[in-house]
């Protein structure tokens, strides 16, 4: 399957400022696989992976690229030449001296094509163990398919361009509408994992993928001994199985267990982040920009890794993803997973962004927009609405009280513009930014 970072990893081999590369992601998001691939395009490939080539941890014990790289020549009796060779460093968490070791391939051999990845690297950055390469290594980061992607991979690529050149003024025919929210349907029950995605590619089976789901579900359980004590893993455990009902409302610690003290359970939704299996949705004022300066630290929404993951944990019938309004299915929070899965999606992959929502909070008047994201300098709504009656009430008052332009709800509607309110369907948000630049360059001309 072809994933959209193929580009940029393109652009980084080209480069005559080329860095290392971190890879980072969750585990199972296709990590080796790219790597593997864009290893194609090199004279030579090299992978070390120091989970299952524990001896190659011995050619790091200096941080001399020249000793390194004669070391790991005797070990895999290949040669591994600059400007020509891709060297992969995979699992490269269980050798810290080879993350330290990327600083001095970038200052005396700068010409040798390497990255790194691992499944727990996060855990490896912040334990405070070595000096990290800070200003000498590039990160770049990895998510399960988006929805693009997923078209893409379906063999629909006959869609993407219609989105990338549709506006309010001349939107999608309505038999291609209909298309893109069946092929919705079809990625709200199959998600962006890509072992379940492959699967569904070749067998077009909707019932099948959930016995891989259920793998990899209990591969991310299995997991939490490679970081977390064995007390702490009790937690980890019970809030993994309790996170899923808690997507697209507030977090409350009492309701995953009433009977286990919020530090405890604090801890393990930090190892869960980064384990890259959790996101949180951050309250903000979204009185100016940055979005971040203006964060209310104590309250978040929980944001799982994949739809998919999320509709097998909750056991929801597939058969309602296929006839039901989407933005109605769980009580919404499945339509609101998908949004800030894809936000996440389509974001600048060499920086880990963070997704926000509003929130009012005023006697008899309170009020909630699902997400706000930054459009150039411009700071931009999002409700995820049911329907074209759904209520934009909160969304109307955010735009009143921040005198927003333009505010955006993302249903299973056409598009359409309409009193400021710019109507967006569920497989259009990679075009979001697009269309608000293309709105106020119309406004301004009109």
């Amino acid at each position: 399957m072809r994933r959209t970072l193929e580009s940029e990893l393109k652009k980084w081999k080209d480069s005559p400022q080329r860095y290392p590369l971190l890879l980072r992601g969750a585990r199972q998001v296709g990590k080796t696989y790219i790597i593997e691939q864009f290893g194609k395009s090199f004279e030579s490939f090299e992978i070390v992976n120091f989970e299952a080539q524990p001896e190659a941890v011995a050619c790091f014990e200096t941080v001399k690229p020249i000793e390194i790289i004669q070391k790991l020549e005797l070990l895999t009796k290949r040669p591994i030449r600059p400007k020509k060779t891709l060297l992969f460093l995979d699992e490269i968490q269980i050798c810290p001296n080879a993350i330290i070791a990327l600083r001095y391939f970038k200052e005396t051999m700068p010409d040798l094509n390497v990255i790194g990845a691992g499944s727990l690297l996060e855990f490896a950055l912040v334990e405070g163990q070595f000096s990290f390469p800070v200003g000498r290594v590039q990160f770049i980061y990895l998510h399960p398919l988006s929805f693009q992607e997923f078209l893409a991979a379906s063999g629909d690529e006959k869609f993407l361009s219609a989105l990338e050149n549709c506006t309010p003024e001349d939107p999608l025919s309505p038999a291609i509408h209909s298309d893109l929210i069946r092929r919705c349907r079809e990625y709200f029950i199959v998600g962006g994992m890509p072992a379940v995605a492959s699967h569904f590619m070749t067998t077009h089976s909707l019932l099948e993928q959930s016995r891989i789901q259920d793998l990899l579900l209990a591969t991310y359980r299995a997991d939490f001994g490679k970081y977390a004590t064995e007390a702490e893993q009790k937690y980890l455990r019970i809030l993994f199985d309790g996170l899923p009902l808690q997507v697209g409302g507030q977090f409350k610690y009492s309701t995953i267990d009433p009977h286990i003290k919020s530090r405890e359970l604090k801890a393990a939704l930090e190892q869960l982040r980064m384990a890259g299996l959790v996101h949180p949705i951050l309250s903000t004022s979204a009185s100016g920009i940055p979005l971040a300066a203006q964060l209310k630290p104590n309250k978040f929404k929980p944001l799982f890794l994949d739809i998919g993951l999320v509709q097998r944990a909750l056991q929801v019938d597939p058969e309602q993803m296929l006839s039901n309004p989407l933005s109605q299915i769980h009580r919404g929070a499945l339509a609101e997973q998908f949004v800030g899965q894809e936000l996440i999606a389509y974001g600048d992959c060499f920086r880990q962004d963070s997704l926000y929502f509003w929130e009012r909070e005023k006697h008899s008047s309170s009020a909630e927009v699902d997400y706000v994201i930054t459009v150039g300098q411009s700071i931009v709504p999002i409700e995820v609405k049911a329907g074209a009656q759904g209520h934009l009430k909160s969304l109307n008052q955010f735009m009143k009280e921040k005198k927003s332009e333009i505010g955006i709800r993302i249903s299973e509607q056409p598009l359409f513009f309409k009193d400021q309110i710019l109507s967006v369907p569920l497989y259009m948000i990679a075009q979001i930014p697009r269309l608000v630049r293309h709105l106020k360059t119309t406004q301004k001309e009109g």
